[in-house]
């Protein structure tokens, strides 16, 4: 076999290998002998310096007009069109999801990126009347400075794009971590973005592990905002770090998504849903559906076509235009998932209706391959209905009536994405108005969010900030009130105004 590529980190506008001399593999989550790529193992003295270069880039990349950054940044959306199938293979061979998931993945990082291009000539303000005569009153944006951005595995490719994109847009300079997972993604898009002329020190690219990049990132003073997405626990401490010194903080953390399924429900429609929601991404989405609330009427043919559909999932490596569900994206991951399956079991005593272990045997043994997991009997009191598993389980839970399941789906500390199948008009926004979530669909499930909207939750899922469309700009904008008084003499608001 080849030699396997070394990647280096970049910095300033170089590409250089991490202070500390060390690297890591980036391994194939189906097939574990494949070498996908060796990275930095870096410190927070490769922090400092990437920190340090998006500080002194930031000085003229703020005063480049808007809509001369757009163009760069359209360059950079073109190329991934061009080199759309290339980073696909890329993306299924470092973290697992099928091909046509990673050319989805792709695809929405395109997405943004022409969206943020509007933005070059959008970043609107408004004008209002002032209280007092010969006097002018406008509000504008500008940008926050050096941004660090702390992205996952899951989608190595959209997510770094719903946030470098508009913080680009705006006039920030970016250091970004991407997940050890999955830096090979991450890596090409910064090379499109040096290639197309992303100036020297606007964007800045640092590999290694949460603990020896990511906590330097996220303490550090001149970084202005950390928009970080991955768990609620590590969330927390992102949120506890930026806090001290007031430094803006945008948090995108766990979910326990629901579907509810109605008595009047186009059954087949759901569970085509449910299995798509479910086992998306082998279920290692942050909106994954992993809870299913059906109506008592409808529970036992729901129930045994959902299964039926997950049994028959044909799951291997993603590379395999057949295959419809791929390996989790490492060891540790596998263990969690595995774990809540037997918690599931043993534990909470669901029922186990499908799944419930590790596919091994042939090329399965080389990867980490999980059944796809349906528990019946589940109830609101259960770690499987409560906890985020991030893998290939969901469960099925009965109600009564629309109000009982808006109740259950209510019930958990996080707040992400629900469902619901309906033919009821009434239901739908019954339930679209009551569901505390920051994401609701109607004969959908819970997965599937388009880049003009913003994304994100309430509760323990997020901090109030959002991702993607006009709030993916607010995110990384600062608002300026300005009055301009053109009197000639000094007037006093709420003063000379009574």
């Amino acid at each position: 076999m080849a030699k396997p590529e070394v990647y280096k980190n970049y910095i300033g506008g170089e590409w250089m290998e991490s202070a500390t001399g060390a690297t890591f593999e980036n391994r194939n989550p189906a097939n574990t002998d494949e070498v996908v790529g060796i990275f930095q193992k870096s410190s927070a003295d490769d922090v400092n310096k990437a920190v340090a270069a998006a500080k002194e880039a930031y000085k003229k990349w703020r005063l480049v007009p808007a809509p001369k950054r757009a163009e760069i940044l359209l360059r950079i959306a073109d190329r991934l069109v061009k080199e759309k199938e290339e980073l696909s293979r890329d993306m299924t061979r470092e973290m697992g999801k099928i091909l046509k998931e990673t050319r989805g993945d792709v695809q929405e990082a395109i997405d943004m990126g022409y969206y943020m291009v509007g933005e070059g000539r959008r970043q609107f303000g408004y004008t209002t009347p002032s209280e007092l005569p010969n006097k002018f009153n406008m509000c504008v944006r500008q940008p926050k400075g050096v941004c660090g951005m702390i992205t996952p595995w899951n989608f190595p490719m959209a997510i770094p794009s719903w946030k470098m994109m508009p913080a680009l847009v705006c006039g920030n300079t970016v250091v970004i971590k991407p997940a050890t997972d999955t830096p090979l993604s991450v890596y090409s898009y910064i090379k499109i973005m040096e290639e197309e002329g992303i100036p020297p020190g606007v964007v800045n690219f640092v590999t290694g592990s949460g603990g020896s990049v990511g906590q330097p990132l996220m303490t550090h003073r001149d970084v202005a905002v950390i928009s970080f997405t991955g768990s609620t626990e590590v969330g927390r401490k992102v949120s506890e770090a930026c806090a001290s010194d007031f430094r803006g903080c945008h948090l995108e953390m766990g979910g326990k998504n629901c579907i509810l399924i109605m008595d009047d429900a186009n059954v087949d429609l759901a569970v085509e849903g449910a299995l798509w929601g479910a086992f998306g991404t082998t279920g290692q989405r942050c909106t994954a559906s992993s809870r299913m609330i059906v109506h008592k009427d409808v529970i036992k043919e729901f129930t045994d076509k959902l299964v039926a559909r997950a049994k028959a999932l044909k799951v291997g490596n993603g590379l395999d235009e057949t295959v419809e569900m791929g390996p989790a994206v490492n060891e540790s991951q596998m263990k969690t998932v595995l774990e809540y399956m037997d918690i599931g079991k043993n534990k909470d005593g669901a029922k186990l209706l499908c799944g419930g272990g590790r596919l091994t045997g042939g090329d399965y043994d080389k990867g980490f391959f999980t059944q796809p997991t349906v528990f019946g009997d589940v109830t609101p009191d259960m770690t499987i209905f409560q906890e985020e598993i991030f893998g290939s389980v969901t469960s099925i839970t009965v109600c009564s009536s629309l109000e009982e399941g808006i109740e259950m789906s209510n019930n958990t500390t996080y707040g992400l994405s629900a469902s619901i199948y309906t033919q009821d008009v009434n239901r739908a926004f019954t339930a679209m108005r009551d569901v505390y979530t920051g994401i609701f669909y109607v004969n959908a499930p819970t997965i599937g969010a388009e880049v003009h909207l913003p994304f994100g939750g309430v509760k323990d899922t997020g901090n109030g900030h959002r991702e993607a469309g006009i709030a993916g700009i607010d995110v990384f904008s600062e608002w300026k009130s300005v009055y301009v008084d053109f009197s000639g003499t000094i007037q006093k608001a709420q003063i000379d105004n009574n």
